[in-house]
């Protein structure tokens, strides 16, 4: 009951983000850094999470305060740097330490309290995996700088998903980027899989990355995901219709860092048989893990109704196909 009055409470903060600003926030976006600079505190490096932006319809005008002001508090250096906050990752601004406790689903084991910089909410992308991390028009509801408003939810808003639910993957000890598993070591709900060549052509190529309940000894993973509320990459704050609830996550691309641009992120949670999902009309629904998925042996088009059944439909905005029951 506490998970689905986060994701009510969220619902209401995008809602009413709407109604002041006549569309949603973007999942990323931000300030971008002078040409030529890699000094990070400079900007959010174009990358600040759409949670950022939510903070004023969250009752954080506190928190919001300190981040339109930048600070002095950067890491290493002691002037003003930034308004709107350094780049998502520098998780030692103190503006970025503590996420809103509404970001923090209490049936998560990977967050030990309600103080961090955790979550466990994620903004839905949508049904497709090529190039979703940098997409400005995605599928779904949330992409990079442009932003939807309910007249681009064409297939109506109680038929698309806004938010769901993933387990945090890295409040707890675990193995973060550029981490090779050994047998039984990670479960595959707890990290993403990288560089499962294939899977942007047919998304069920993950699952050979799987072995029972654990993710295949030998395989690179990324297991950071929920660790940073204001970084706005897939792999921090993403979710994905593709694969069904409580399955496998993977990046068709290498590499072991949050960067990866080609991802496969479905929801996850401690939940019995599913997940919960805040739909755009601002109900909450929970979604069985058996939810009809179609063919996941074929690439997603830019366009056209989803290939992934029911659960891609859900997360496709304009994608004209039927929901049916889910």
């Amino acid at each position: 009951m506490q998970c689905t009055n986060n994701l009510k409470q969220l619902g209401l903060a995008l809602h009413n983000y709407h109604d002041t600003y006549r569309s949603f926030v973007y999942r990323k976006g931000g300030t971008e850094s002078p040409s030529g600079t890699t000094d990070y505190n400079l900007s959010n490096f174009g990358r600040r999470s759409g949670f950022v932006s939510l903070l004023p319809f969250l009752e954080q005008n506190a928190l919001w305060e300190q981040v339109k002001s930048g600070g002095t508090n950067l890491p290493n250096t002691g002037d003003h740097r930034n308004p709107e906050g350094p780049s998502g990752w520098q998780a030692s601004w103190a503006g970025w330490k503590n996420a809103p406790d509404m970001l923090v689903c209490p049936s998560d084991p990977g967050v030990p309290d309600n103080s961090g910089p955790y979550n466990s909410y994620g903004f839905v992308i949508g049904d497709r995996m090529d190039g979703a991390t940098n997409d400005m028009n995605p599928r779904g509801i949330f992409g990079r700088v442009r932003t939807t408003r309910f007249a681009d939810i064409i297939d109506g808003s109680s038929n698309t998903l806004m938010m769901s639910e993933r387990l945090c993957e890295g409040a707890t000890p675990r193995p973060s980027a550029g981490h090779t598993t050994t047998a039984n070591e990670i479960q595959y709900k707890l990290a993403v899989a990288v560089g499962i060549a294939g899977t942007k052509a047919a998304p069920n190529v993950c699952y050979t990355a799987v072995s029972g309940k654990y993710i295949v000894a030998g395989t690179n993973i990324q297991g950071r995901w929920g660790v940073a509320w204001t970084d706005a990459q897939p792999m921090y704050v993403g979710i994905t219709t593709i694969l069904p609830p409580n399955g496998p996550a993977c990046t068709d691309d290498s590499g072991p860092n949050g960067d990866r641009n080609d991802v496969c992120i479905p929801p996850t949670s401690e939940h019995p048989g599913g997940v919960n999902g805040l739909f755009a009309d601002g109900s909450i629904h929970f979604i069985a893990e058996t939810i009809d998925t179609g063919n996941l042996g074929v690439a997603q088009p830019s366009s056209g109704a989803s290939m992934y059944g029911v659960w891609g439909a859900l997360g496709s905005k304009a994608g004209g196909e039927p929901v049916g029951s889910f």
